[in-house]
C-alpha cells in the first residue's frame, strides 16, 4: 500500500525524494501559481458578473402565451366581479337592512320560540303529515303555474298528486303519490314570470315575509289574491282558516331550518349579505328545477393557446 510522501516505481524499489528536491518542487509550484493568478482573477470576475446579470427574456412565443393567459385570467376575474355585483343588486340596502333586522326581532321574539316548541312537542311523523297537507293545499297553484309555463308533463304530475293524495292520502296527510314516484315540486308565479323572460329586478326585504325581489313580490301578490283555497275560505267567511294555514306554514318552515339558521348567524361575517345570497341561490334553483347553471362557473384560462 502506498503511504503519503512515497512514490511507487514499477518494477523497482521505493525511493524517497531528498529534502532539497522537495523544496525545489514547492518553489516551482508557487511560481506557477503566481503566473496563473492574473488569468484566474478575470475569470472569477466574469463569473460574478454573469451571476448578477438578469436572465435573458424568453422567446416571443412564451411572451405571447403569458400575455394571453393573463388576459383570460383578468377576464375571468371581471366576470366573477360582475356576477357578485349582479348578486347584490341592492339599491335600497339601507332600508332593506332596517327591515331585515326588524324581521330578525320578530323571529327572535315570536317565530323561533314557536318553531322550537313545535319541533319539540309535535312528533316527526305528525310534522311530515302537516307538511304533506300544506303541499296538497298548494296543488292548484302549482298546477296553474305549470300550465302557464307550458310544462305539460309537470302539470300532469301535479294533477295526479292532487287527486291521489286528496282521496287515498286522506286529504294529503299521507303522500301516497310521492311514494309511487310522483314527487312534489314547488312552483310559484315568480318562476312563471322568470320563464316568460321577466327580469327579477332589485332585491327587497318585505316586513315579516322576508327576502324577495321586485318580480317575486309581484308574484306573491298575484298568488295571494288568486289562490283558489284562499278565495274559497274568504268567500265562506272562514278567514281564520287562511291565517291558521299561513301561520302553520311559517312555523313548520322555520322549524326545518332551525339549526341551520342558528349556525349561519353565529358564523356569518355579514348575516344580511349571506341571507341575500342564499335567497337568490334558492330562487335560481327553483327556476332551473334543480339543474346546474353553467353560467355560474368561471371560465378556465387556456394557457396553451397563443
Amino acid at each position: 500500500m502506498l503511504r503519503p510522501g512515497s512514490l511507487a516505481v514499477s518494477g523497482g524499489p521505493v525511493v524517497s525524494p531528498s529534502p532539497a528536491r522537495r523544496r525545489l518542487g514547492l518553489r516551482a509550484a508557487a511560481l506557477l501559481g503566481l503566473l496563473a493568478l492574473p488569468v484566474l482573477l478575470p475569470t472569477g470576475a466574469r463569473a460574478q458578473e454573469a451571476a448578477a446579470t438578469p436572465a435573458a427574456p424568453a422567446d416571443a412565443g412564451d411572451g405571447n402565451r403569458t400575455e394571453v393567459a393573463e388576459a383570460k385570467t383578468a377576464e375571468a376575474r371581471a366576470a366573477i366581479a360582475a356576477a357578485q355585483e349582479e348578486d347584490a343588486n341592492d339599491p335600497l340596502e339601507g332600508m332593506n337592512r332596517a327591515i331585515f333586522w326588524f324581521n330578525e326581532g320578530v323571529d327572535t321574539v315570536l317565530l323561533r320560540p314557536a318553531a322550537k316548541v313545535y319541533r319539540t312537542v309535535v312528533p316527526d311523523f305528525a310534522q311530515t303529515g302537516i307538511r304533506n297537507v300544506l303541499w296538497n293545499l298548494r296543488s292548484p297553484l302549482t298546477l296553474a303555474n305549470k300550465l302557464l309555463q307550458g310544462d305539460w308533463d309537470g302539470a300532469g304530475v301535479a294533477t295526479e298528486r292532487f287527486l291521489i293524495n286528496s282521496t287515498i292520502g286522506l286529504g294529503g296527510l299521507i303522500d301516497v303519490a310521492g311514494d309511487h314516484g310522483l314527487t312534489y315540486e314547488y312552483e310559484s308565479f315568480d318562476q312563471t314570470l322568470a320563464v316568460w323572460g321577466v327580469p327579477e329586478g332589485f332585491y327587497l326585504v318585505l316586513p315579516v315575509l322576508g327576502s324577495s325581489t321586485l318580480r317575486d313580490a309581484v308574484g306573491f301578490g298575484v298568488e295571494a289574491y288568486g289562490d283558489p283555497v284562499s278565495r274559497y275560505l274568504s268567500n265562506t267567511h272562514d278567514d281564520w282558516a287562511s291565517y291558521t294555514r299561513a301561520g302553520v306554514y311559517a312555523v313548520d318552515l322555520r322549524a326545518q331550518y332551525l339549526d341551520v339558521l342558528d349556525d349561519m348567524k353565529r358564523n356569518s361575517v355579514d348575516y344580511y349579505a349571506t341571507m341575500r345570497s342564499l335567497y337568490r341561490q334558492r330562487q335560481n334553483n327553483y327556476i332551473r328545477n334543480g339543474k346546474a347553471d353553467p353560467d355560474q362557473f368561471p371560465s378556465i384560462p387556456d394557457y396553451d393557446s397563443k
